[in-house]
């Protein structure tokens, strides 16, 4: 049976590849996964990061598990803070975006759905 590992950890950081500022790692695992219709991401955030921008999707939904630390999830309506393991589901038409608490934090992203399907919404905060 054909599969392939990785370690997220060794996944290039594609926030310092496009130039984000310090205390955020972005390692998009799609690509050395070998995935077509599914994705993980990790995210590392210092201590009261805030992701810049927020976005949406056309049709994948998504899934964020804090490992470690706490965040906030920021949605266009309103938000909801997240502890170690906790995970929130959120549809694709929901616009969303994060800030680590004040011990930073490590997530997962889970998505199902094609490459390019997300939207990048500038000065969602």
């Amino acid at each position: 049976m054909p599969h392939t590992v990785v370690n997220l950890k060794r996944v290039e950081d594609a926030a310092e590849k496009f130039g984000m500022p310090p205390g955020l790692e972005a390692r998009f695992g799609r690509t050395s996964l070998g995935l077509q219709k599914s994705g993980v991401t990790l995210y590392k955030m210092d201590s009261g990061y805030k992701i810049p921008w927020g976005h949406t999707h056309g049709e994948q939904e998504e899934v964020y598990l804090v490992l470690s630390g706490s965040a906030t999830v920021q949605f266009d309506d309103g938000s909801v803070e997240l502890g170690e393991w906790d995970a929130v589901g959120i549809p694709p038409e929901v616009p969303r975006s994060f800030q680590a608490g004040p011990d930073g934090a490590e997530l997962i992203a889970f998505g199902a759905g094609a490459k390019g399907d997300a939207e990048m919404i500038q000065d969602f905060w």
